[in-house]
Order: structure tokens, then sequence, then C-alpha cells
């Protein structure tokens, strides 16, 4: 149901909103196209909230009006065509900005007198006993409370969008986000809607009862014809079924209005189902209340179609072009009924490879009522290019089965499948458990076009029989990518990841923004990132992932070029390539440690430089962010003993296949405490942090002799960039300097050290010191040395004077 049919469904809101259009003269526009003006206002991909945002979606609304206005001029009707005419004339003379405005404010106004008067409505009532309701979550919502969205101001004026928040994520629970009102329109709950389906069955019952008198009396008429009283008979027949003729099509029109509000929150499903291929929440079994929906409606609608037959016998007349011509509506309304309950509800897989088998499902929501079961069809299914898919969509092409086997793009095996009736929760579906795609045709490629640009879906349908007429069905699959190589994935999932997320509900196959808000970008992200890794990303993450989409001109916009199609500054790839790597390298080698908040991750080198030299832990402290330079790499920064900050060279998927970031970060003494990713958190101590992901060391076997696989950290020039490199480590012989044991000092200068004399350990400290000054530099030893001193150097006075003079003469900063 349009917004407009609510506001007039009570006396009071039409009155009030009448005089508040009628004040500039928009009234009769507000009535002439009032599904129009709704879907094109609430459905604004771009918020304006400046004045220059304002006066560019403005501008292009009155385009789009002006345009939609002339289009109406085909009409037959001439007075129609007049107003037309001066509906034009007022808008050339009216401001864009003005008029936009204003019909926007008007929309608020409406939202809320609907809201209020759902409220007042359901005050006091509970919810009734529901089997099918699921639909009980709360809202959440981004930025702003909806009772503050809506507390709009009335007048023209463009600060009338200052206040308007980014709605970051609406789940399909409670409302229906509407980004260009800046606010949630009120969503009736399905339990509502059957209930006003059941209530204007048990209306229409009335009218049964009177056309069975109808009826009745008819064929008393037609027995007593020499009757005196024949004609005054003939004419009270004829007024009750002109009344009855009445009494239906206003049922008729309920009907309509209760199938448009059916219809809008199965787009709403399917919207939300989109959504969920990034990631997002979705609660699939709020499919069963719409389903429940349609069987009512479709009892309904059934009645109905009797009802007006039954009327139609009783034939009064020679001619009655009017209920004919209800006849007609209701015939077309149960075929429109039966066609868009044919829904896709398990969507294939939306980057798909040749050769690879996967599975999906179709789904009628009619269940039993029409008894379609007891010869259930067979759905037939192939892949259609964009092209193909939009000729169906936008000219409503037919479905014929015998010239559909040449618009394939593609050959599908396993591609059909007979429905099901399950008896205990009446799905009756259709599913493709073993689909496997051979072979693909594609498209002309234009300018810069790749095959991972390009679009396709699965068109499934059928054909069957009802009220003895026949009758086609189809429904489209949401877009899919196909890939013959697994280098083609990251591609791919950008073109799917921005179209799952940013399509509007109801478009032309497939058509999609080059452009969005980064408050738009940077929900999509989050979700897609969060859904994969288990973690969402914080504001400091996505403030980072801002400035690295940005170019040198800042805006608020981010393109699809920038996305996905240009090189980050300085490299060689793509944003969308650097964080699709990032991704998978979390997911598959660090998701539990990324979960726990052990990884910052999404960081700049000079801001991980900043906060490091801060810290009140000093040297030792550490954090891991992603390499900037490297696809799916991540690098430690930490601050070195001479307090400062060292970045290791980063390690991808390929090293931690070798040895994974736990016991590499293990196996590196220099590193004491974790930098925490949390601003209001404090430093944690490395093997508190990382402790439960640290692998177990096992017990060699007996006869062989333990070789394991250690990290150290290797010179590389002056420049304090530094590397990280495995080496194996087995049993080593001890490293003799005169009676000098290396492996004895370290022992004896751990944190809880035997019990020795001071002149015990003055010797061993002079021993140790004389060992690192006439070492090579690239003794393995010199790292777990100087390791030991920095730790043991409060505890033993007599390394202090070693210990400095090892800094000065400059053999530490060669290690």
């Amino acid at each position: 149901m349009s917004l407009w049919k609510r506001i007039s469904s009570h006396g009071d809101c039409e009155q009030r909103m009448a005089a508040y259009y009628e004040e500039k003269g928009l009234l009769d526009l507000r009535l002439c196209l009032a599904p129009w003006i709704e879907d094109r206002i609430m459905s604004e991909q771009i918020s304006p909230n400046t004045p220059d945002q304002l006066e560019r979606v403005a501008l292009k609304f009155n385009e789009d009006l002006q345009q939609k206005l002339l289009s109406t001029r085909t009409a037959s009707d001439q007075a129609l065509k007049f107003r037309v005419v001066e509906l034009c004339a007022l808008i050339q003379r009216t401001s864009a900005v003005e008029l936009y405005t204003y019909l926007r404010t008007g929309l608020q106004k409406e939202l809320q007198l609907v809201t209020e008067k759902s409220v007042a409505a359901t005050a006091g009532q509970s919810m009734p006993h529901n089997p099918y309701n699921m639909n009980n979550t709360p809202m959440v919502t981004g930025y702003m409370d909806p009772s503050d969205l809506l507390a709009v101001s009335n007048s023209c004026n463009p600060t009338v969008v200052q206040n308007i928040g980014p709605i970051q994520n609406v789940q399909n629970t409670g409302g229906i986000a509407s980004p260009a009102l800046g606010m949630v329109t009120p969503k009736v709950e399905l339990y509502e809607v059957q209930h006003q389906i059941m209530q204007s069955l048990n209306e229409f019952g009335g009218c049964a009862n009177a056309m069975k008198l109808l009826v009745q009396n008819y064929g008393y008429m037609l027995n007593s014809t020499s009757s005196p009283n024949a004609e005054a008979a003939f004419r009270s027949l004829i007024d009750e079924k002109a009344a009855i003729v009445i009494t239906m099509r206003r049922s008729f029109m309920y009907y309509e209005s209760l199938h448009e509000l059916v219809i809008h929150e199965l787009k709403n499903w399917r919207h939300q189902q989109a959504q969920a291929g990034n990631g997002a929440p979705f609660n699939e079994g709020s499919l069963d209340d719409i389903q429940r929906c349609f069987e009512m409606l479709e009892t309904f609608i059934a009645h109905m179609l009797a009802a007006v037959k039954e009327t139609m016998r009783v034939r009064l007349v020679t001619e009655e072009p009017e209920l004919t011509h209800l006849l007609e509506q209701v015939q077309n309304a149960q075929k429109n009924l039966v066609c868009s309950a044919f829904i896709v509800d398990k969507q294939p897989p939306q980057v798909m490879k040749t050769n690879t088998r996967f599975a999906a499902s179709v789904r009628w929501l009619i269940g039993s009522q029409l008894g379609i079961h007891n010869n259930p069809p067979t759905v037939e299914c192939i892949i259609m290019s964009e092209i193909q898919s939009q000729r169906f969509v936008t000219r409503n092409t037919q479905v014929d089965n015998s010239s559909l086997s040449g618009q394939s793009s593609g050959e599908i095996l396993n591609a059909s499948s007979t429905m099901e009736y399950q008896q205990n929760n009446h799905v009756f579906s259709a599913s493709f458990r073993n689909m496997q795609l051979k072979k693909i045709k594609r498209a002309e490629k234009k300018g810069t076009e790749s095959v991972m640009d390009e679009k396709f879906a699965l068109f499934f349908y059928t054909t069957t029989t009802v009220n003895d007429f026949q009758i086609r069905v189809w429904t489209l699959s949401l877009p899919v990518v196909v890939i013959v190589h697994g280098n083609q994935e990251p591609q791919s999932w950008a073109t799917i990841t921005w179209d799952n997320a940013f399509a509007e509900i109801v478009r032309d196959p497939f058509m999609i923004t080059d452009r969005v808000t980064w408050a738009q970008l940077s929900v999509a992200l989050n979700i897609k990132f969060g859904s994969c890794t288990g973690r969402s990303l914080t504001i400091d993450n996505l403030d980072f992932l801002y400035e690295k989409l940005q170019r040198e001109e800042r805006t608020e916009y981010i393109t699809w070029n920038q996305f996905c199609k240009e090189p980050l500054p300085d490299r060689s790839f793509t944003f969308w390539e650097w964080f699709f790597a990032i991704m998978k390298l979390t997911k598959d080698h660090m998701l539990g440690m990324w979960k726990a908040g052990c990884i910052m991750g999404f960081i700049n080198k000079a801001k991980a430089h900043a906060d490091l030299l801060r810290s009140v832990y000093g040297i030792g402290t550490f954090l891991l962010r992603f390499s900037d330079s490297e696809l799916g790499g991540v690098t430690i920064a930490y601050v070195n003993p001479l307090g400062e900050v060292t970045m290791l060279a980063p390690w991808t998927a390929r090293d931690f296949q070798v040895l994974n970031l736990a016991d590499r970060i293990r196996d590196l003494d220099v590193l004491c405490w974790l930098h925490p990713s949390d601003r209001n958190a404090s430093p944690m101590k490395r093997d508190v942090a990382f402790g439960e992901f640290y692998s177990k060391r096992q017990d060699p076997i007996t006869g062989y002799v333990k070789s394991t696989l250690h990290v150290h950290v290797c010179s590389n020039g002056d420049n304090g960039s530094t590397v990280g490199t495995p080496h194996h480590h087995g049993a080593q012989e001890n490293m003799q300097l005169g009676n000098f044991s290396p492996q004895s000092a370290i022992g004896f200068y751990s944190p809880a050290p035997p019990e020795e004399s001071d002149s015990d350990a003055s010797e061993t400290a002079e021993a140790l010191q004389t060992y690192i000054t006439t070492a090579p530099p690239n003794d393995p030893l010199l790292g777990v040395i100087s390791s030991t001193l920095m730790k043991s150097v409060h505890i033993y006075p007599q390394l202090m004077a070693g210990y400095w003079s090892l800094v000065d003469c400059g053999t530490y900063r060669k290690w």
C-alpha cells in the first residue's frame, strides 16, 4: 500500500496533508504521481546533507519529474492532459530546491502521521499468537534515534537536511531504511497484514450472503414472470445487483492495497537476501510469514473470482461492461499473484566457477492453495546475460519454452527439477542440488571492461494451469559473475559486493550506481570484513580505510573506479585487491588473534611509529599492522633497545604455511608488550596476549635429535628495517671462549637464577661481555644473549658497565 493510500484511510490526516500541499499548489501533483514521488524520494541512494548536495539532488529530481509528467500526457483523458500542462508550468516557475524540499518534508510529515496512527491503533493491544511470525527482533540503526529522525522542520530551508545521519545497518526487523529522508519508514508487521486480509475476507463474506439471496430472488422472478409485481421485483433485483457490484469493487480495491503491501514486504526480503550475500544478518524464516500472506490473498481473490462469475449469471440486462471489466481485473490479479509468488529462496553462488558443482532452489509461495502441488510442474533453468535479463524484466517478455533454448548464454548440467510439496511446513519448492556450468558465452567487451565485470543471472521458469488457463512463471537469481580461474576471484567479488550493497530494490537488471558516499561504503566494508573474520572494524580502522581510498582531491563520494579499478598511489594494485587479500589472510591464518583483538591491522606506518614512541612501556612494545606495500602481508613494528621503532619485513600466507604468526612472535624476545588495538585498553604482556595461540612443543621421537624452526631478526643495513627469518635449530655444540659457555651464562642470568656469589656473577658478566664484543655479527646466539642482558641488567648491577660499553662500541647496533 502506498504511503498516500495509508494517509487517505484516515480522514483527518488526508485533510491535513491536502491543506499542506494545496498551499503551494502541489496537491494535484501529489495525487497524480503518488507512488512515483514516494519511490523516487525514499529510494535516493545519496542522502543530501549539504546545500550543494541538496541542489544537485533537487535538480535531478526536477528533471525526472518533468519527464514523468510529459510521459503522462499520452493518456486519453483530455482533462488530465490539460492538468499535466499546468503542472509542468508550475514546476518551471518553482525553484528546484524549494519544490524537492517541500515534497520531501511532506513525505516526512506523512510518515510521522502514519506512525502516530499505527501506535494509537495498537496501543494497549497484545500481539496475537502467530506460529508463522518470526519477525520480532528489535531494529538496529545507525547514528540517530528514529524519534529524533522524525523531528524535522516544516520549513523549506535547505538546512532541513543538516540533521540527517547515515543509517548504517537496518535489518529487516522493524523498519524500512529511507536514507533520502534520513529516517526509518514505519513497517507494518506481517501479522497485522494477515489480520487485515482476514478482516477483509470476513467483510466479503457478507457480500457472498447477499449474492446467494440475489440468485435466489432471480430464480423466483424467472418462475413468476406473469406476476403483477414482476416489474417491481425486476427493478429491485437491478438495485441489489448494483449494490453487490459496488461492494465487490470496493473489496477488490482493498485486495489491491493489501497485495501491494505484501509485494513490498517480499521486495524488502529479496533486498535483505542480497545484503546477506555480503554477510549482513538475514532472517530467512520471515519468508514463511510472507507465504502465509500470499496464501490468504489467494483465498481472497479466489472467493472474489467465484462471486463475480456468480453475479454474471444473474443476467438482467443485455450487456454489463462494468462487470465484465471487473472480471478481467480479478482474473489478471490472480494471475499476477501466482506469478509474483515464484522466487529464488536459495541463491546460487554469486561468484561461479565453470565445471564446479553448485546448488540453488526456487519456491512458490502459494503452497497448496491452487492445487498445483497435486500435479507438480518441472522447473527449468538457464543462464542469461545482463542484456537478456533486461529484456525479460523491462519488456515483460512472455516465457516461450520453445524459444528459451536459444536464449541461454551457457550450458548448465542437471538444470531441471520437479517441484515438491512438504505437508508439514507447506513449502512448495524445487531444489537444484547438483548443477554445473560447463560453458559460458560472453558478450563483447567495451573499453576497460573485463570478464569479472560481466554479470549473469540464473533464469528459472515453468508452466502450469490455473482455472483452465495456462500460466508461465519465471524468476531471476541475484547477479552472478562467471570465472574460469581462481585468480579472477578478487575482482569478481568486487563486482558482487558493490552490487549487493548498493542496488535498489526495484531496478532494471543489473543497473547500479557508479559512486556512493563514504558512509554507505563504510557500512558495506564493515559488514563484509566482519562477517568474514568474526570481528567488526573499529572507527579508527574505518578512518584509515577512508584515507587510503582518497586521492588528491578529497570528496565525500567514492567511485567504482577508486574502489577497484584505479591502482593505489605508488602501488601496482587497487584498494579492493589490497582489502580482499588482507581479509583472506586474516580468515585463513590469523582468525583467532584478530577476534581476540591482538592485531591492530589497519594503521599506517607513521601513526604506528608515533603510537609506539608514546607507549608507557617503551622498549619491547610492539603492534601488528597490515602491510601497505605487499598484498596480504602483516608486519610487526616494535620499540628496539635504543628506543627507536623498527619495522619487520611483512609476512604473507606463504610464510605462515611454514610457521604460524603466534610462534613467530614467541621466538622474538625483543617483543615484550603488545600495544592495545583498543585506545581505551592497556598494553598486555606478549605471552598473555598470544599464549593460547602458541603451538605445543612436542617431545622428539626416541632415538632422534629434535629439530625446530625458529625466527630471528637479521640486520638490513643501517636504516632500522629488519627481516624476520626462520632458522632451523637442532642439537648445537657449545661455542667455547676459553672456559666460558654462552649457554651457561644465559642460564645464569635467567629471570630466576640460581644462588651464586657476587664474584661469580662478575666473572660471568665479564666473560659474557668479552664474547659479545669478539663474536662475528651473524652469530646466532648474539640475539639471545643481548636480550638476556637487557632483562637481567636490573638484577645484576655488574652488567651495567658492560652493557653500555657494548652499546657504545657499536657491536649491538650491528646485531
